[in-house]
């Protein structure tokens, strides 16, 4: 059986292209979502994508991860800096578990510096664009097969 990751992304992905182009590019959430099908493709992985802006419904979306995914890569979006219930739920499923920023987050504002997601994430990968969600992949799929050694 091959293995599985949720792709998670949180608020306002689904406006990429659109939503401030001079941080994000112009690249739409369907190339995001092409590219990191194909990404993992290449790594032999089998990818499941959710995305939504509402907190409840991510964290519904992490419960449900249990029992049928390897691994997570979540991209919490603005609910990087506020979600104790996504950290919570990140920590329930105790799921390995990849955090993704498309800009540098740390180079940004003060109140962008917290992560509670990341706090239950083994990696966090940020201001490589699209890159970051490929490495992220690469980055589980090796974790998860060191474990299973």
């Amino acid at each position: 059986m091959a293995m599985k990751l949720l792709i998670i992304n949180g608020p306002n992905i689904n406006m990429l292209g659109v939503r401030e182009p001079g941080i994000y590019g112009s690249r739409t959430y369907r190339d995001l979502v092409e590219f990191v099908s194909s990404a993992c493709r290449e790594a032999g992985v089998e990818a499941e994508f959710f995305q939504s802006n509402h907190e409840g419904a991510i964290v519904d979306a992490i419960q449900g991860a249990l029992d049928r995914v390897d691994g997570i890569v979540i991209n919490p979006a603005a609910y990087t800096h506020t979600s104790v219930a996504i950290l919570d739920a990140l920590k329930a499923v105790d799921l390995p578990a990849a955090e993704v920023h498309l800009s540098d987050v740390s180079s940004r504002e003060s109140f962008r510096q917290l992560s509670y997601p990341g706090m239950a994430c083994k990696k966090t990968f940020m201001g490589l664009g699209f890159e970051g969600y490929r490495q992220a992949v690469l980055f589980l799929k090796e974790y998860i097969e060191r474990q299973g050694a």
